[in-house]
């Protein structure tokens, strides 16, 4: 591949005819934006389903409504668990209650309740979906657009609701192989994804999706580790915390929880054989927002992530970026997104 500069240039005066096709180009990217791709990978290396879980943070309804909306669509039965509302359904069961440090198990009318509802202005109301097979994301994107019409209110509803969309992606298996590439993906296309996602101020100032130090994607673009032992040295040095865009805690206490343990102590860690994607902002309340929407950005990454070439040039461009100290992060977001179009990568239609 020819050798890029790491700068952005000027954009062309668009040709006559060009907003005729911008407008079919945004009718075509907001269909593909609604359709739930399948993974291409769509199995585990012992051959189950790799499922996703999700969870919807938002504001503007009660417990009540959300749980009633997702048996309108899941079925099944409501069941309140002290301030937990969930929906026992065939797939699984869905929970409902407010995202907060005040215990979510405290009983009804304690002081610890009645505080968690003094804070239900800032403090968002969390779904929290069971893994579901990727063909049923659509079922739940109905029940988003339910929420919506109900009155549900999204990230940009207040300066302090840094409302968020988690996506649990199940890896392939625990091993390096499958971990690693993925990962290395995320960490070069992290910047553009941030651009493409146009995340919310709100989310920017809080700490909850902080990216990745420099430091660390140097390293993993000059020197990847190849083991799951090195990977797990090199990113708890770097990310000692939960609040990254891709959050790999959980697959490394799946992998050696006491090894986790030992560099953080007694952090709040559920171990789990999924990649944790917390980046997305949850603007439920946009009419033209979907889950598929970020669910193929992720399947863009898996896309990236199998394909060598492409992170070889991604990590040889860091390198060039990291050195000319006259370059900004915006810089690097245009590179990356040029390498991907000229690789043939486009966001929805891949």
């Amino acid at each position: 591949m020819a050798e890029q500069a790491l700068s952005v240039s000027d954009s062309p005066q668009s040709p006559p005819g060009a907003r005729a096709d911008d407008t079919r180009r945004q009718g075509a990217a907001l269909a593909a934006a609604r359709v739930f791709a399948p993974l291409d990978v769509p199995e585990t290396r012992d051959g189950a389903l790799r499922k996703v879980g999700v969870e919807l943070e938002f504001g503007g309804l009660g417990e009540a409504d959300v749980a009633k909306a997702v048996q309108g669509r899941f079925g099944g039965k409501i069941v309140l668990d002290g301030l937990v509302w969930c929906v026992e359904t065939d797939e699984g069961v869905f929970e409902i209650y407010l995202d907060t440090a005040l215990g979510k198990d405290a009983s009804v009318g304690s002081l610890t309740a009645k505080a968690r509802d003094l804070g239900r202005s800032v403090v968002p109301l969390e779904l929290v979906a069971p893994p579901l097979a990727p063909d049923k994301l659509g079922l739940l994107q109905a029940v988003a657009t339910d929420l919506r019409r109900l009155g549900a209110e999204g990230t940009e509803a207040g300066l302090l609701r840094g409302y968020g969309m988690h996506l649990n992606i199940a890896a392939r298996s625990m091993q390096a192989r499958d971990i690693i590439p993925v990962l290395r993906a995320y960490t070069f296309l992290e910047d553009w994804l941030r651009g493409a996602e146009t995340i919310d101020l709100s989310r920017r100032m809080l700490p909850f999706v902080d990216p990745y130090p420099r430091g660390f994607v140097t390293h993993m673009a000059q020197d990847p580790p190849a083991t799951m032992e090195g990977l797990a040295t090199l990113y708890l040095r770097h990310n000692p915390t939960r609040n990254r865009g891709l959050d790999l805690l959980p697959i490394l206490a799946t992998w050696n929880e006491a090894m986790l343990r030992r560099m953080l102590g007694n952090e709040k860690i559920g171990a789990r054989p999924a990649f944790h994607y917390r980046l997305p902002d949850c603007r439920i309340d946009e009419q033209d927002w979907t889950i598929a929407l970020e669910w193929n950005r992720w399947r863009l990454l898996e896309k990236v992530a199998a394909a060598p070439d492409v992170l070889d040039a991604l990590a040889a461009g860091w390198v060039r970026y990291f050195e000319q100290w006259t370059t900004v992060r915006g810089d690097w977001r245009a590179w990356s997104g040029a390498l991907l179009a000229e690789h043939g990568f486009r966001e929805g239609r891949e």
